[in-house]
């Protein structure tokens, strides 16, 4: 019951914070949740362990200045968003405009995107070093996606997809992300394991093109 209760008071502190975006202090936590300053910080450091807040800038307070605490990112995605059934929507309206297979259109989509994207990896930079910017840009857009090697050559891992329910119903998705990686890289890319498939990440290859 008291881990039960933790994590109530919990989720009130991070939708506190959600409707307080430049942040909140610990004694403004305390008077907004009716609990003490010392209940606060344990729960804020649960929180920032798990990367859901994080400290924010030091507001004055005329004395000391006071530590600002701010949801991150990940914090947000913990709120409920409807991202697989409007998406769902949008492929339907696609496909009923689309004047071929909506594969092929998915494609496109992601071929345009890729190369829209091409001066923001670095398009200077050798092909690992794009890669490698990728998958950082990845990892902000909620792939939880690292940059890493396998035996042929410099891969992305992705424990995370954005499209994962979608992709369990409509494979054809992976194709968006594909086209986006190769041309983002200016690289082939090769899919060597789908989570929409059962397994256990989602792994691309990159080669030379």
């Amino acid at each position: 019951m008291a881990h039960e209760t933790a994590k109530g008071t919990q989720q009130v502190l991070m939708q506190t914070l959600l409707r307080n975006k430049a942040g909140e202090t610990v004694d403004g936590l305390a008077r907004k949740l009716g609990v003490s300053r010392n209940a606060v910080r344990q729960h804020l450091t649960a929180l920032e362990r798990d990367r859901l807040v994080a400290k924010g800038p030091r507001q004055p307070s005329g004395g000391r200045p006071e530590q600002l605490y701010v949801l991150t990112p990940n914090g947000h995605e913990q709120f409920p968003r409807q991202y697989s059934w409007i998406s769902e929507l949008l492929l339907q309206a696609l496909e009923s405009r689309a004047q071929g297979d909506l594969g092929d259109e998915l494609e496109r989509m992601g071929e345009a995107v890729g190369k829209s994207l091409r001066a923001q990896l670095g398009e200077g930079d050798t092909s690992e070093a794009r890669i490698a910017a990728l998958a950082a840009l990845m990892e902000g857009m909620g792939y939880d996606a690292r940059a890493t090697t396998d035996e042929t050559g410099p891969a992305i891992e992705a424990q995370n997809c954005v499209f994962h329910k979608l992709a369990f119903k409509r494979p054809e998705v992976c194709r968006f992300d594909l086209a986006m990686m190769a041309a983002s890289t200016g690289t082939s890319v090769e899919h060597r394991k789908c989570m929409a498939s059962g397994a256990e990440c989602c792994a691309f290859s990159f080669r030379k093109a």
